[in-house]
């Protein structure tokens, strides 16, 4: 499995799990869900490129062994680690969902881009504009000037910064996955909601 967290894991309630097991398996029977399976999972059809490509960027961030496919073991690991996972955990997968192109480090482009997508398919307010928020974090931890952001830039400077990790934190809560799967009834009305959001975003 990779790098998965077993604390994370461990944090998770037998109910919580049997909840997501039953989603999972409902969704997805043969145990392993491929990268369009996994936008269909969570209702997200007709998405733009950059939301599009987004998806898939967290998709490969939880296929934790690259082997193409989402188990449910990954599934729990990705869901527990973006749940509960401790802050240092958090801001390291979400530097590697940010550093699109692989290399180590996050260009101002990257990051406009992932937060952009991220708005348009999280149903979050926000007080400033995508650009705005993307000049606050380079205005902030991009301490050489660079125009990049390394891992220990990143880690250090949002952990230094009680504001830009809030904005972080709340730019990347998937608190409303986790509503749609314990309440499996409504998924459907839920899912259609975000679908007219996504597409009023992108109008």
């Amino acid at each position: 499995m990779g790098n998965m967290d077993g604390k994370a894991v461990e944090e998770l309630s037998s109910t919580e799990i049997h909840q997501w097991y039953k989603k999972f398996m409902t969704e997805c029977p043969s145990g392993q869900l491929t990268q369009h399976e996994f936008k269909q999972f969570f209702g997200l059809k007709n998405l733009s490129p950059a939301s599009s490509e987004y998806i898939e960027q967290m998709f490969d961030t939880f296929d934790f062994n690259k082997d193409g496919y989402m188990d449910f073991m990954e599934y729990v690991a990705a869901l527990s680690l973006v749940l509960k996972g401790k802050v240092e955990q958090k801001l390291r997968w979400y530097f590697k969902l940010y550093d699109v192109d692989g290399n180590g480090c996050i260009d101002r482009g990257e990051l406009l881009n992932i937060i952009k997508a991220i708005r348009a398919i999280n149903r979050c307010n926000q007080d400033m504009t995508a650009e705005e928020f993307t000049d606050m974090v380079f205005d902030k931890i991009d301490i050489n000037g660079d125009g990049e952001l390394s891992l220990e830039e990143f880690m250090e400077g949002v952990q230094k910064d009680e504001l830009l990790l809030d904005v972080l934190t709340r730019s990347l809560d998937l608190k409303h996955i986790v509503h749609m799967i314990k309440n499996d009834g409504q998924t459907m009305d839920h899912m259609k909601t975000i679908r007219q959001e996504i597409i009023n975003a992108e109008v």
